[in-house]
């Protein structure tokens, strides 16, 4: 319970801190946006039933079609009242609201109705619930953050850096464009329903908690949100908003084949030309440029390349169709980040570093630390700063040099990857919290040994 508790009171001041900053900068923070969504259509109908899922694993199954049809209900409620007082939904979804009061009930009821470890379990339930929204919250949030605080942006270092890959993603960029509506939906429903592929990653390995009566100590959950914590602090140090929006027109680019249509200002005016996917940017003296304060900074390293490795390593303990649906997962990602133009391919190989890290360092804290944990955290976190230095000061030199600097830049990688699997592969199951106890049954009637039985 110390563990949890220590990490409630982190993550609540850290939200507390993040309202903060927003609210000086005028923008909506993590905690407003979520009081919000009690009474308002909130931004994701989906997460917020996500959210519920994970809350439900430590109820019965019968609780959890109570929990379920009550959720239901308070939307149906909620789409009523706006019919009634004829409300249009022009932001966010109609639905979701419901499962929100539900989590929230769920908190009441622990803290008025349960006691002691079933107490407990409950509550962590609803904190697995209330943290993937936060994440989500806090996430949003910080893309904010770094496009009103970072005006100038690294993208000519990583487009010269790119070189040394080839330039991954103007080519991914026109093999997407030549498979039309079909490829590019098929992607962007895999781009994003990243967090539901998670949630169901998640949801086999917390399924026996409702019978042990206990959560495991190490989870998807805690990995996607250390991520979503970690990750955007390097967008403040290595401001990046992608090739579609440096090198390109911006989100239009899509408008033709996607079924919803940008409700943001082009970015075009900010590029260097729209050279993205078909031309490829010259190899020059890199500058920093300035841009728009819309477009968030988000790409080094790639979070949705984090997630999706994170979705990878945890699918591995699973059955066999879960294995592949991870690795589908991961690969489809990896492709649809490069074709959108969200990124490029220096900002995938620092995303799977730097997830390899935050993991290996979550599996070393279980255990205490040991001396092949520690030597496994150094090195990927060496790796990853090498990569940021190599990126930000020796562009040029890999792009002059791409025999020599690509062939680096994936041997590092896979030292990583090499040395993730090596430790790890002996490490046992990290141990779970402690079971709930379970009342004992009251012990048959037994008559004293100066009566006689009743007849």
């Amino acid at each position: 319970m110390a563990f949890w508790a220590a990490t409630a009171v982190v993550g609540l001041g850290f939200l507390i801190a993040l309202e903060g900053v927003a609210r000086r900068l005028g923008i909506p923070g993590p905690i407003t946006t979520q009081v919000r969504e009690v009474v308002f259509p909130p931004d994701s109908g989906g997460l917020l039933y996500a959210s519920l899922a994970l809350t439900m694993v430590v109820l019965t199954w019968r609780e959890r079609f109570l929990a379920l049809g009550a959720a239901v209900g308070v939307d149906v409620l909620f789409l009523a009242v706006r019919w009634a007082l004829d409300i249009e939904v022009t932001e966010g979804h109609p639905f979701g609201n419901g499962a929100l009061w539900v989590i929230l009930a769920c908190a009441v009821l622990a803290l008025t109705r349960r006691a002691g470890r079933e107490r407990e379990l409950l509550l962590k339930g609803v904190g697995l619930g209330l943290l993937l929204v936060a994440g989500r919250k806090t996430g949003d949030t910080w893309l904010l953050i770094t496009s009103e605080t970072r005006p100038m942006v690294l993208d000519p270092y990583l487009a010269a850096a790119d070189h040394a890959l080839g330039d991954p993603s103007w080519l991914a960029g026109r093999l997407v464009t030549a498979a039309g509506p079909v490829g590019f939906h098929v992607l962007d429903f895999v781009y994003g329903n990243l967090a539901v592929a998670a949630v169901v990653v998640a949801l086999y390995q917390l399924r026996r908690v409702a019978v042990e009566r206990r959560i495991p100590r190490h989870h998807l959950v805690r990995t996607f949100l250390v991520i979503g914590l970690l990750g955007p602090a390097c967008y403040m140090i290595f401001p990046v908003v992608g090739p579609l929006f440096a090198y390109g027109t911006g989100a239009e680019y899509w408008a033709a084949v996607s079924l919803w249509q940008p409700d943001t200002p082009s970015s075009a005016p900010w590029a260097v030309g729209e050279l993205w996917p078909r031309i490829l940017p010259p190899v020059d003296a890199p500058a920093p440029m300035p841009f728009d304060e819309i477009t968030p900074r988000n790409c080094m390293p790639s979070l949705h390349t984090a997630w999706a490795t994170a979705i990878f390593l945890h699918s591995r303990q699973g059955p066999r169709a879960l294995r592949y649906a991870g690795t589908l997962w991961l690969v489809a990602t990896l492709c649809a980040t490069l074709g959108f133009g969200y990124h490029y391919g220096v900002d995938l190989i620092a995303g799977v570093v730097f997830t390899l890290t935050v993991e290996a360092a979550l599996r070393s804290h279980d255990r205490g630390w040991p001396r092949q944990g520690i030597r496994l955290v150094a090195h990927g976190s060496a790796v990853f700063v090498a990569l940021l230095l190599a990126y930000r000061w020796l562009p040029v030199r890999m792009a002059e040099l791409p025999w020599l600097a690509g062939p680096l830049l994936l041997l590092a990688t896979a030292s990583v990857v090499h040395a993730y699997r090596r430790t790890t592969a002996d490490w046992p199951p990290t141990p779970a919290d402690p079971p709930a106890p379970q009342p004992e049954p009251d012990p048959l009637p037994h008559p004293l040994p100066h009566q006689e039985p009743a007849r």
